[in-house]
């Protein structure tokens, strides 16, 4: 489970034994996608202030390097906060 998990998160591009390519990558698309619209909802100002593409950036960095681990996508806000806490110092 940890291999499945590190290639979403975009931790490795090493896929994962025993599950189909194709639908790997659409997970992973996926997960992001839903990382960024729920954190643009809460932090509308962030992409704005930082561009398309550091956005993009800090939002995968986000997910691959945090200890988000909670199944729930409302819980990701406090942890983003969290993660930008520890950026910043």
């Amino acid at each position: 489970m940890v291999a499945f998990h590190d290639y979403v998160r975009g931790v490795t591009d090493t896929m994962p034994d025993g599950y189909d390519e194709r639908g790997m990558r659409l997970y992973r698309h996926l997960v992001y996608l839903g990382a960024t619209q729920m954190l643009e909802s809460h932090f509308p100002q962030l992409p704005e202030a930082l561009g398309a593409e550091q956005w993009q950036a800090l939002v995968r960095a986000f997910v691959r390097e945090s200890r988000w681990e909670s199944h729930f996508y409302g819980d990701m806000t406090d942890a983003f906060l969290v993660f930008l806490e520890q950026q910043s110092a």
